[in-house]
């Protein structure tokens, strides 16, 4: 079996399908593309935890029962507890950075790990990251 990047190759009739479908590996994802991927993931979930969850806890401005209800039924408790060992996992991270590599202000990307949630709070970090990075 032929590999291309680690891809198996059929013998014949692959030619222009190879080169068409199958980039370099440098080259399926850039840099534009992944932060237009996270600042659109972090912008729907911003957008559905505004519409899902601001207009009930502006009715009944219950934090501690809202938090609660996120472990209501063992389906809720395993993704609600899957997030929480995700932040904790990105504030770790996060502080971790700040020592070995220098990366300024990620406990505001921790803040917002916490309110609206992890996925804003990680898309921001990384966001943020690979400017501190890149600058140097």
């Amino acid at each position: 079996m032929l590999f291309y990047n680690d891809y198996p190759l059929p013998l014949l009739g692959w030619g222009k399908l190879r080169n068409r479908f199958l980039p370099d590996k440098g080259k399926i994802m850039t840099q534009a593309i992944f932060k237009a991927t996270i600042i659109a993931a972090a912008a729907v979930f911003f957008a559905i935890f505004v519409a899902v969850v601001v207009p009930p806890l502006i009715a009944q401005p219950d934090v501690v029962g809202a938090f609660a209800a996120g472990f209501v039924n063992p389906y809720a408790s395993g993704y609600s507890s899957d997030v929480l060992a995700c932040w904790v996992i990105l504030a770790a991270w996060i502080a971790y950075e700040a020592k070995a590599l220098g990366i300024r202000h990620g406990w505001i990307c921790a803040l917002l790990g916490i309110i609206p949630g992890v996925a804003v709070g990680f898309a921001l970090y990384l966001l943020l990251r690979m400017r501190q990075l890149k600058a140097g």
